[in-house]
């Protein structure tokens, strides 16, 4: 990978739906250029696909919560797997710490959010949950580049 790669992983950020042609004259190289570059970084699992960046508020989603979870007898990776399937998570990640799982998920309203964790706190293996409740959302953005 090199400046030129970063340069179109910069421009794919912004805007996901550019075309190589679109791409390829902003950053004056041949579209044949472009779309090799694009494949390449593909193949290699750098871009993983492409999405577009929604604003959850507009859409209801006004409940940010970010749940701790603790679990027993070594089952996180199982625990893991079905949570990420759930249809309100955003993110689940393996974390150092008093717990070993956090999630951050979005809710339309607070009983929705309860009933989430207490479907959580029902399955076989968790041992505790701790909700977080996002009160303001400073910075949501998952593009590093």
């Amino acid at each position: 990978m090199d400046d030129k790669d970063i340069e179109i992983l910069k421009h794919l950020s912004v805007d996901g739906r550019q075309s190589a042609r679109q791409l390829s004259l902003r950053m004056g190289v041949s579209t044949v250029t472009m779309i090799s570059r694009m494949k390449k970084l593909e193949q290699q699992k750098i871009i993983q696909g492409y999405s577009v960046r929604l604003n959850h508020e507009l859409l209801g989603y006004n409940i940010t919560a970010i749940i701790e979870i603790t679990t027993n007898q070594g089952k996180m990776l199982e625990i893991e797997n079905v949570i990420s399937k759930k249809e309100n998570v955003i993110a689940v990640y393996d974390i150092t710490g008093n717990a070993d799982t956090i999630i951050i998920a979005k809710f339309k309203d607070r009983k929705t959010l309860s009933d989430f964790i207490k479907e959580l706190s029902a399955m076989p293996n968790i041992g505790n949950t701790v909700t977080h409740i996002v009160l303001n959302t400073i910075k949501e953005d998952s593009r590093l580049i």
